[in-house]
């Protein structure tokens, strides 16, 4: 019988948090079971699959919060201000979320329906913000990837504290962005 008020909703809060302190690499049903106050065996009642279950509803967890993220920062934007407003949303949840941005899957299985679902999503963000530029069918794939190629490596060399000169990284974030939407405001129509 599972334990009562635990659910695989509070199991997964509870390896955010494990993730959060520690890093993906410490996600171990031991560590989880601790913070939950359970024996781990308890937690396969919660969560099919054991630990390589628990990974898949982490992975489905962070892309959908990304996800939300993005199209809650974007909302009521259109061009470039919508642009903008999602690579610094992108940006700012890897920022506060170093180690579950690392537990971000970058290329999703085909096989989890969940999984592609938040994958969508957060791929549709950004396609929702490209659709201001006239940007349809296959350019809009290549345009989306580009957004996305810059949105992860900014974050990720940032995370790893890749950036050691003095100068304001505020300023290169907006001129990388600047870059962006002049690049999407002449992006070709594919025609």
């Amino acid at each position: 019988m599972p334990r009562a008020g635990l659910t695989p909703d509070l199991v997964v809060d509870h390896a955010l948090g494990l993730i959060d302190d520690q890093g993906p690499e410490a996600l171990t049903l031991a560590g989880v079971a601790l913070r939950a106050k359970v024996a781990a065996p308890s937690l396969y009642k919660h969560v099919p699959g054991g630990l390589g279950g628990l990974r898949r509803l982490v992975a489905i967890r962070v892309t959908a919060d990304l996800a939300a993220r993005l199209r809650q920062a974007t909302e009521g934007l259109r061009g470039d201000a919508a642009v903008d407003a999602l690579l610094r949303a992108y940006h700012g949840y890897a920022i506060e979320y170093p180690h579950r941005y690392a537990a971000l899957p970058q290329s999703p299985s085909g096989a989890d329906p969940e999984l592609i679902d938040a994958a969508t999503a957060l791929v549709g963000a950004i396609f929702r913000v490209l659709e201001d530029y006239g940007i349809a069918d296959s350019e809009a794939v290549h345009a989306t990837r580009t957004v996305r190629a810059l949105a992860h490596g900014f974050a990720s060399l940032t995370i790893a504290g890749a950036f050691q000169l003095r100068e304001d990284l505020g300023v290169t974030q907006q001129r990388l962005i600047g870059l962006l939407t002049s690049g999407l405001r002449s992006w070709p129509d594919g025609a």
